[in-house]
């Protein structure tokens, strides 16, 4: 999902005759919102695992909603783990998963995003 966004976001921008400003909030907004979606869908997938008994669950909460699973997916995809929602049994891998998969994303982005700034850059100094 992030490949084919990221692909085509940068194909836009090359394309694109809109201003500095306009080009980073797209840049921006499209890469946050891309973010937003695979968190999301890391919750679905745990709130689905932890519907079931033998693949764990998340401790730390007399009871879990969807949004408490989009909480603790926010807090793993992001590797800041405040530690109050715990997985236990297999569904650790999954988490693990996320944790990993969060920060090569979220540095993808930051390439990105440098990499846009840096084209900025190069053209500016050739005027």
């Amino acid at each position: 999902m992030h490949y084919e966004v990221s692909l085509r976001l940068w194909q836009r921008l090359e394309r694109s005759r809109s201003s500095l400003r306009a080009r980073f909030l797209m840049l921006s907004f499209v890469l946050f919102s891309t973010h937003v979606a695979q968190i999301w869908l890391f919750a679905l997938a745990l709130a689905l695992l932890g519907a079931h008994p033998l693949t764990g669950d998340l401790v730390g909460m007399a009871s879990l909603d969807f949004l408490d699973y989009v909480y603790f997916s926010a807090i793993t995809y992001t590797t800041l783990g405040y530690g109050d929602l715990v997985p236990t049994g297999p569904i650790r891998f999954i988490t693990g998963t996320e944790a990993l998969i969060g920060l090569m994303l979220i540095t993808w982005s930051a390439s990105i995003i440098f990499l846009e700034m840096q084209r900025h850059w190069s053209a500016r100094r050739e005027r």
